[in-house]
Order: C-alpha cells, then sequence, then structure tokens
C-alpha cells in the first residue's frame, strides 16, 4: 500500500479475522496508525504483546475519533448494538466503513449508524486470511470514492485476493462459495484421509498425501490458464484408476450435490440477511 500520508485505521473487535488483517498490514509494512476497540481486555493484552505499536482501547468512541477507517469486524448478531452508540460521533466525521459481517447490509448499516452518506464497503473474507491465503469478495456504496476503494482493497490484499462485485447482492453467493467453501475443502480432505487410511495407510501417511495433493492441485489450477475441467481430464486416462474414481463420484451424483449445497448456504445468507 503506497500512500503519501498516515492514515488511522480502527477495528472494532479483536478476533481471528482482526488479527490476520493486522498481521498481513504489518508485514505488508503499510503505513498505517493502528487501533483496536474490544471490550475483552485479555485480548487486547495478547495483540499487544504480538503487535507493539498497535493502540488498544475498550472504548469505541475514543478508537474511532478521527480515523479514516473503521473495520467493522463484530458478529452479525451484534452489529446493531455496537453500531448504534457510533451515531453521534460519526454526524460530521464520516470515515470509511468496511464491515465483514455476513449478512448485515449496507441499508442496515447505514440505518444503524444513523448516516445515509456514509462511505460503506462490505466484504466477505475467507478463513484461509488467517495464513494471507484468503478470498475475499467487496461491494461499495456509491459514496466510496476511488481513493478509498483503493484503500479499502489494499487492506483485504493484506490477506490474500480480492473480488470486486457490481452487486451487493452477489454477497450471498460469495459467502456460499468462498466464504464457506473452506469447510467443503476440509470435508473432502477429511473423506480423503479415512478413504486413504481404509486402504491401509497409517493416519500421518494419508494426511500428508491427501494435503499436499490438495495444495498441489490448487497450485497447479492458480497458475493454468486452463479451467478445473480441462485439467481434471489430463489427468483422467481412459480405463484407468482415475476414472473408475470419476466415475464412482459422478454416479453418486457429487456434482449436483455440490449445487444444492451452495443453493442452501445462498439462501442461509439471504435468510439471515432478511432477518
Amino acid at each position: 500500500m503506497n500512500q503519501t500520508t498516515t492514515k488511522t485505521i480502527t477495528f472494532i473487535g479483536a478476533g481471528n479475522m482482526t488479527r490476520a488483517l493486522i498481521s498481513g498490514l504489518i508485514q505488508d509494512n503499510t503505513n498505517l496508525s493502528i487501533r483496536i476497540s474490544d471490550p475483552n481486555e485479555s485480548q487486547l493484552q495478547e495483540i499487544k504483546q504480538s503487535w507493539g505499536t498497535v493502540n488498544t482501547y475498550t472504548d469505541n468512541s475514543k478508537a474511532i475519533a478521527g480515523a479514516d477507517v473503521i473495520v467493522l469486524a463484530v458478529k452479525p448478531q451484534i452489529m446493531k448494538l455496537v453500531c448504534e452508540p457510533l451515531q453521534t460521533d460519526l454526524t460530521h466525521h464520516k470515515p470509511l466503513i468496511i464491515s465483514i459481517a455476513a449478512g448485515v447490509s449496507i441499508a442496515s448499516l447505514q440505518q444503524w449508524l444513523g448516516e445515509p452518506m456514509l462511505p460503506i464497503v462490505r466484504c466477505m473474507p475467507n478463513t484461509p486470511a488467517l495464513v494471507q491465503s484468503g478470498m475475499t469478495g467487496l461491494f461499495a456504496n456509491q459514496q466510496v470514492s476511488e481513493d478509498q476503494h483503493n484503500l479499502a482493497e489494499s487492506i483485504l490484499r493484506a490477506v490474500g485476493s480480492t473480488l470486486w462485485l457490481s452487486n451487493e447482492n452477489k454477497l450471498d453467493a460469495v459467502t456460499a462459495v468462498s466464504g464457506s467453501g473452506p469447510a467443503y475443502y476440509f470435508l473432502v480432505m477429511e473423506a480423503m484421509q479415512d478413504a486413504g487410511q481404509k486402504l491401509g495407510l497409517t493416519a500421518e501417511e494419508s494426511r500428508l498425501l491427501v494435503l499436499q495433493t490438495a495444495f498441489g492441485a490448487a497450485k497447479l489450477a492458480l497458475e493454468s490458464e486452463d479451467d478445473a475441467g480441462v485439467l481434471r481430464q489430463r489427468v483422467t486416462s481412459k480405463g484407468g484408476t482415475t476414472e473408475a474414481a470419476l466415475n464412482t463420484l459422478i454416479e453418486g451424483g457429487l456434482p449436483n450435490l455440490f449445487e444444492k449445497a451452495l443453493k442452501a448456504a445462498e439462501n442461509r445468507s439471504i435468510e439471515l440477511k432478511n432477518s
């Protein structure tokens, strides 16, 4: 992130995603003054021990005073309780608001913060952000300037890749595909490891084979210009072992099952947003 002046960013909530973002920003040598606010003083103390340059607060109003960016990193069910007390502070001071809470719409944030003209970016990161390999979908409202757009992207790119969306409703699909996505791959890994052990491998042998194969397949797909279908066909010899396995998965309805699963996740995201 190349900035000529230091920006102040305040994180409200000291959970795992906040820690991942701070770690990435500090490693990225960003020109940011970082603040964190959380009622849990023990969590703040842990953060202070890890990153001594971070300023910590238990009072949200003090933490956001003069901040250029406020990152709302709290659970969706308490977002309203966190936002409403900030209304007075945001009457004249209109920083960029970044929300990483799933299912909380920009309209709701505007209502709870008491200011319809706030620049707001909603984003949906995923847990690989904890190892700087995340994927984040973002949507900005019309009040977000070009500089703020770039700033938001720089912050989220500190923990992985980003994808800007043209429609806020697409964040429900992002939640289904990448937000919840790591769990799908973990389930596949778990199933393959169990199956490997039943074929006679030790738990550690099966684990190493499965995890490195998953990593290698993802890396190959990322670095290839071909889509996943073409890559799959290249490793599937006619009458071979891979074809035998894939035929079993396809006949078992795996592709349709994934379609139903992602639709269920998207529907649940919409339900949470509307509740």
